[in-house]
């Protein structure tokens, strides 16, 4: 198309200042236009370089758009650097280092252009002075980014098309700032909405991001967003992720058809979610890690998991809060694990749950309120030791179990209804705990409660209807149970070949008068062998065990030497096993010089634990305590585990009250403070942290020989701790570094879980297992020892997924292993 003509219209409020002229080129037109000003470009390819420094108009023909192309051989097409008027054009650039269309100052208005470039970016904004109003625009950079709004820059976009971008559909950083409404960005690649750096934010109004070959929006590095009415679809990757103190809002939004985690949260940072829905996910619904990374969902609903995996993963010390949601059709709903990880879940449904609905582990905490379960495999699972939380006014219907308590773990269930299980309503087994006040089971196929021997389980005003098998099963040992009735005779004790209830007739079994219900106390139970598993077997059996012990005291008073033993047993460590070693020698030495009246020498107790996640701190920390004990050191060795949010107060001398109470609880035992440099944030300013580090100092010194105070985080971070106070690092003689598992001994403690669970490895599934750890990124997300048993489970689900196939497998198809049942391995034909 050939070069046309450039009509200028000059503007003024006199008549005679309204005149025209016409040019041969946009650059001749406008050196001579100026404020108010029109140029009207006729029909034809502009290969200039484009800069608008007044507030002119500038317009192709009517109608016409695509008739006018502004297409430079390199550099930008058109800059624009006033409050000017550009409607109708069509622009082009080729320039891999710039831009199509810059917009570096005021506000200019940009309406119905075509940008299709092969360029840095289709449309930059750039500035502190830019704010542009862009409507109806349409950009196409399979080389860039879409469109970019950086250092400082703003403005509007309104109903404005991404239709194809090489890189981000749209970037912003810098401290930019746009608006977006009702805008689509798709075929994008790496993702679709970006947005990262300190001051950086977005609001988007009904937009729509789809066909993503990547993620579908980003938030990182402390930037904000709002997205309202918005949808997000058809991604390669994850639907949504916020990374390092992002902050989002997603109100009234839709995220669906995600093959990956619909919406997925790590380091400290924040989502607020409303009348949002995740459906359609591969993965999980919401994906929440590290402490300090929070969500909370009011009035959402998370369903139709095309995957195997939980619905909501919170793990790391994250925290999640649901109220009044629902949570429907996928495997599981809720999965919280670690140490200071934490779920609280008001008013809301889960349901058509194939698996457990809500599963608590590794020192996690769950607090249900008001909640309705239905149908599901297991209502509420608490798996092992530091486990807990409550459950209070929740009904759970029509599921195999209702809640199982193992291997220690300690919840709280108040009010609460299990109606028509299949198994039993409560099961509590392996050493679980569990207070159960004023819950009833109505309806069950098998037990009411199930309670196996060596639980210390406590039951008070509970009551049981028409269960198949009994209303109560206790062991010898069993728990303590009071004023609990039911509709049937008495309590059916756990002797072996007893196939009904006791009568009054049974030693220490009380008389029930005809039409009494009978009431239960701890003095009550008959003397019984413990029972096996329960009805149907198959949901207990498949409790998986792991060895994080939280807020403990060791079950039986041990000699150094069996923990020591135990400390070596575990996998690698091995500078860690050499300087627990090291203070147990001294110290037993010097109890030997005490003895024979001689001098001992003083030893620092409190320590610094230093390194990655799930590198074994915790267990250790708890072994330090059992042998200190064992030596006499300290009065019972317990261990009292706390974080930034047990220690750190509201309000001004909150957190001393806070700091002092945790203190107290382990007295003759270990204090060990998690992510210890959270009590000191870089940008702390007034922060009540500072004061919980002040409290504890004096406390350490006014009772050093009462409690020992481990303090663990990243190795860089806890050296930042130890200058904070100048006590600090004075009552912290002693650091241990606890490095990253190798190849070969992740593949240990994979061998361990195999060796646990009855499972071995095939032929070549060890060599595979090392090339796997060895090729596996070693990023900030890695989880060591985590990860291992991640991979372990992983491996069982692939292995499960192939021999349910077989019509009747043999017991080596049954056990072992092999390399295709690896993460990231094709299926298996």
């Amino acid at each position: 198309m050939a070069q046309g003509t450039v009509q200028v219209t000059h503007g003024g409020a006199s008549r005679w200042r309204r005149r025209s002229g016409e040019y041969p080129t946009l650059a001749a037109a406008l050196a001579v236009a100026g404020d108010g000003d029109v140029l009207s470009i006729s029909p034809g390819t502009y290969r200039e370089n484009l800069v608008l420094h007044h507030a002119v108009t500038l317009r192709g023909p009517e109608g016409g758009l695509g008739s006018v192309r502004i297409a430079p051989l390199d550099g930008v097409a058109l800059t624009v650097r006033a409050s000017a008027v550009v409607q109708d054009l069509h622009l082009e650039g080729q320039d891999r280092a710039a831009p199509a269309l810059l917009v570096e100052e005021g506000a200019p208005e940009l309406t119905d252009l075509r940008v299709s470039t092969r360029s840095a970016a289709g449309i930059e904004v750039r500035g502190t002075g830019a704010r542009p109003l862009v409507r109806r625009c349409t950009v196409e950079n399979p080389t860039g980014v879409g469109i970019a709004v950086l250092d400082g820059g703003g403005g509007v976009f309104e109903e404005c098309e991404v239709v194809a971008a090489g890189q981000t559909g749209i970037s912003v950083r810098g401290g930019g700032r746009p608006r977006l409404e009702r805008c689509r960005i798709h075929h994008a690649t790496g993702a679709g909405i970006g947005v990262t750096g300190e001051g950086s934010g977005l609001e988007a109004l009904g937009c729509e991001v789809y066909e993503i070959k990547g993620t579908g929006v980003q938030i990182a590095a402390r930037a904000t967003a709002r997205l309202t009415d918005c949808a997000v679809h058809r991604t390669t990757a994850d639907g949504v992720t916020l990374d390092t103190d992002a902050v989002l809002t997603l109100a009234g939004c839709d995220i669906h058809d995600i093959p990956e985690n619909a919406v997925d949260l790590r380091s400290r940072s924040v989502l607020t979610l409303s009348r949002t829905t995740v459906r359609r996910f591969g993965r999980n619904g919401l994906s929440v890690w590290d402490p300090g990374t929070r969500v909370d969902a009011d009035s959402c609903e998370i369903h139709e998991s095309t995957g195997d995996y939980p619905a909501v993963w919170i793990s790391d010390g994250a925290a999640v809060s649901l109220d009044s949601c629902r949570v429907h059709d996928v495997p599981d709903a809720l999965f919280v694990l670690d140490r200071g990880s934490r779920v609280d879940v008001v008013d809301s449904d889960l349901s058509q749950v194939r698996n457990t609905a809500v599963s608590v582990s590794d020192g996690a905490t769950a607090q249900l309120d008001d909640c309705r379960i239905r149908e599901a495999a297991t209502g509420a699972w608490f798996r092992d030791h530091g486990s807990g939380g409550t459950l209070a006014n929740c009904t759970i219907d029509a599921v195999q179990t209702g809640v199982i308590v193992t291997k220690g773990a300690d919840p709280t269930l108040e009010r609460c209804t299990v109606t028509s299980p299949a198994e039993a309503g409560f099961y509590v087994s392996a050493g679980g705990r569990g207070t159960f006040t004023a819950c009833r089971v109505t309806g069950s196929s098998g037990f009411g409660f199930h309670v196996l021997d060596g639980c210390r389980t406590t039951l008070a005003r509970c009551h049981t209807e028409r269960c198949a098998r009994g209303g109560y099963e206790f062991p010898e040992d069993g728990p303590v149970a009071e004023d609990c009735t039911g509709d049937g005779p008495a309590v059916r004790a756990a002797a072996q070949g007893a196939s009904g209830a006791f009568a009054g007739a049974h030693a220490g079994i009380r008389t029930i008068a005809a039409g009494q219900s009978p009431v239960l106390r701890a003095a009550e139970v008959p003397p019984a062998r413990p029972a096996g598993p329960p009805d149907g077997g198959a949901t207990a059996a498949t409790a998986t065990a792991t060895a994080t012990a939280t807020t403990t005291a060791p079950a039986a008073a041990r000699g150094s030497g069996e923990v020591l033993g135990q400390l070596d047993a575990l996998v690698g460590l091995d500078s860690v096993k050499r300087e627990v070693r090291a203070l147990t020698d001294m110290i037993e030495v010097g109890r030997r010089r005490q003895r024979a009246g001689l001098k001992a020498a003083s030893v620092r107790r409190h320590l610094v634990f230093t390194g990655s996640p799930g590198t074994g701190k915790t267990t250790v920390a708890r072994l330090y305590g059992e042998i200190l004990a064992s030596l006499g050191v300290l009065e019972r060795g317990h261990l009292v585990e706390v974080s930034r949010v047990d220690l750190v107060g509201e309000h001004i001398g909150s957190t001393a009250i806070r700091t002092q109470e945790a203190f107290d609880r382990a007295r003759g035992g270990v204090l060990f403070i998690d992510e210890a440099y959270a009590l000191a944030p870089e940008d702390s300013g007034r922060d009540f942290g500072r004061e919980a580090i002040d409290t504890l100092v004096k406390l350490m010194e006014d009772h050093r020989e009462a409690v020992v105070v481990i303090v663990a985080g990243y190795t860089a971070e806890m050296d930042r701790f130890l200058t904070v106070n100048p006590g600090v690092a004075s009552r912290f003689s002693r650091t241990i570094t606890f490095g990253d598992y190798g190849p070969g001994e992740l593949l240990r403690i994979v061998e361990q879980q195999a060796e646990e669970h009855e499972y071995r490895l095939g032929e070549g599934t060890a060599e595979a297992l090392l090339t796997y750890f060895t090729e596996l990124p070693k990023g900030p997300a890695f989880g060591n020892g985590r990860t291992a048993r991640q991979t372990f489970e992983s491996m069982v689900e692939r292995h499960a997924g192939r021999v349910a196939q077989l019509s009747e497998p043999s017991k080596d198809e049954l056990t072992l292993l092999f390399p295709a049942d690896l993460p990231g391995q094709p299926a298996p034909c």
